[in-house]
């Protein structure tokens, strides 16, 4: 009588040769390639878990880089109100400075929404 394998499989008919048969083979086929298949899901998922943390932690960084861009902007704008102030008074410097940064302004978002129409494509 033939000794049952510890997982509870039964013994694949090795017809003589010693060699485990073709179901066998294919049953071990299919359970490693779902061991593959496992391990590379799982590098996948690991290898997206660093990409996201390296990315968090440059979002933070670019976040304090761009407010504290700006907070310099607002202390250049201020200083040039103070500059113009002295010339044509601190209302009209202001208005004059204003006008300015919403010109620029303008002019971007111009340019921004010209980059999101749709390209033409060529025939």
């Amino acid at each position: 009588m033939t000794a049952m394998p510890s997982d509870g499989a039964m013994p694949a008919p090795d017809h003589g040769t010693g060699e485990p048969g073709l179901t066998a083979l294919i049953g071990r086929l299919i359970d490693d390639s779902r061991s593959v298949v496992s391990a590379e899901v799982t590098l996948y998922k690991a290898k997206a878990s660093e990409r996201i943390a390296a990315y968090k932690s440059a979002i933070v960084f670019f976040a304090a880089a761009g407010i504290l861009a700006l907070a310099a902007l607002a202390a250049l704008l201020v200083g040039l109100i103070g500059a113009l102030a002295t010339l044509v008074g601190p209302l009209a410097a202001t208005l004059i400075v204003v006008a300015v940064v919403l010109v620029i302004a303008a002019v971007l978002a111009v340019i921004g929404r010209g980059k999101l129409a749709a390209p033409e494509v060529s025939q």
